[in-house]
């Protein structure tokens, strides 16, 4: 269970391999008492280090082998990732970025994109919702995009399959609150991580630590929905009101 200033003693991280989730989980173990991680990824290197850099800090680690293309496979999954018992917070924090301009012209990698961003979200998302239903509580921090709030044509297939995660989640949250749950959607902008590694900072770049204090601190408060960094949400009210037509000029 959560303790009265919001610190969980179990720790789901859906994209085990993430920075943003192993900050996330740090940013925890940091504030709080003892806790439980579980890791689900695709084994490999990455997931054994991403595992012992969790025990240096303190935590009990375990894993559990995750495809994220592999929808069938999912339930069974959160099943293994709740066999050691209740799961305080979920971090739904996988995803794949492309090069802009090949994946809307290569058939495979856009439906790749499409099926992990979005489709492989939703089914994590419904299988996790069973699982919460029955324990009675918990949350979901779900790691969206600003790119999904209002879909740009520089990066219109990322951002469009963010667009509806970010719905979908939202919605869940919407659904499940009745039974004790919550979720925490989090929109950040570009982040210096492996994902982004060799591009240039677009502007209010920001870093794993930084994301990771923000979706902490949400989730906390209960709240369901919060940028990072806090001013792209007066930047994207303001972008989603541009005329089209305007808004196709824009360097954006």
């Amino acid at each position: 269970m959560i303790d009265a200033v919001g610190n969980p003693q179990s720790l789901l991280l859906l994209g085990g391999t993430s920075d943003i989730a192993l900050a996330i989980a740090e940013k925890y173990l940091a504030d709080g008492g003892p806790l439980r991680v579980v890791l689900a990824a695709r084994p490999s290197e990455r997931l054994e280090a991403a595992a012992q850099r969790l025990k240096n800090a303190g935590a009990e680690v375990s894993t559990v082998p995750f495809d994220a293309k592999d929808t069938g496979s999912h339930p069974a999954v959160i099943e293994q990732a709740f066999a050691d018992g209740d799961i305080d917070v979920t971090v739904v924090a996988f995803g794949l970025l492309g090069d802009a301009e090949e994946v809307w012209q290569d058939h495979a990698k856009a439906v790749e994109l499409a099926t992990v961003n979005y489709s492989s979200a939703v089914s994590v998302g419904v299988a996790l919702s069973e699982k919460l239903k029955q324990q009675g509580h918990g949350t979901i921090i779900a790691m969206s995009s600003v790119a999904g709030e209002r879909v740009r044509r520089s990066n219109f297939l990322y951002g469009s399959s963010k667009a509806g995660f970010d719905g979908f989640f939202l919605g869940l949250g919407e659904a499940l609150a009745p039974y004790g749950v919550k979720v925490t959607v989090v929109r950040s902008g570009q982040v210096r991580t492996k994902m982004t590694e060799g591009m240039k900072d677009a502007p209010l770049t920001t870093d794993a630590e930084q994301v990771a204090t923000t979706a902490v601190d949400a989730a906390r408060r209960g709240k369901d929905l919060v940028w990072s960094p806090a001013p792209f949400r007066f930047v994207m009210s303001a972008l989603r009101h541009v005329p089209r037509p305007i808004f196709r000029k824009l360097p954006v």
